[in-house]
């Protein structure tokens, strides 16, 4: 799995016109699964995104965490992430898992992280043309492959 976080202020996903979640103060996750991706994987995502301390301490210090600061998240499935550009200059999406694979893993990606941190987590919709607005905090952005975890 691939993730990119970006601490936000906010942030919305919006499918047809209207708005299917938004968030306040939080972490915007970006999501995208890999055919040889597992429980394993998620499971370590989830732990390590919600405890990663990138939130502002009464010091100014990145100290704290989405759940230290009881923040929200909003989770966008992004098979794009999987794209290999190694040849040529059309991105190559081999390594993306299919639908079957891929929205169970979605979903339970969201709901293991919606235990983590305490409350609901937004959501996209796998496969639609979503819309995705944010105010990125700092900016703050952190780029994660569940494959390169040393």
């Amino acid at each position: 799995m691939r993730a990119v976080i970006q601490r936000v202020s906010s942030a919305s996903v919006t499918i047809d016109g209207a708005v299917k979640s938004a968030i306040g103060p939080g972490l915007l996750i970006l999501l995208g699964v890999g055919h040889e991706d597992g429980q394993e994987d998620w499971d370590w995502l989830v732990k390590k995104i919600a405890g990663l301390r990138i939130f502002n301490d009464e010091e100014g210090v990145m100290n704290r965490s989405v759940v230290d600061i009881d923040g929200e998240a909003l989770v966008v499935s992004q098979f794009t992430l999987m794209a290999s550009t190694k040849k040529g200059n059309r991105p190559s999406y081999i390594g993306a898992a299919r639908h079957e694979k891929a929205i169970p893993m979605y979903e339970a990606f969201c709901k293991a992280l919606s235990a983590a941190i305490g409350k609901p987590v937004g959501t996209g919709e796998f496969g639609a043309d979503m819309k995705v607005a944010l105010v990125n905090d700092g900016p703050v952005t952190i780029c994660i492959d569940t494959k390169n975890k040393e």
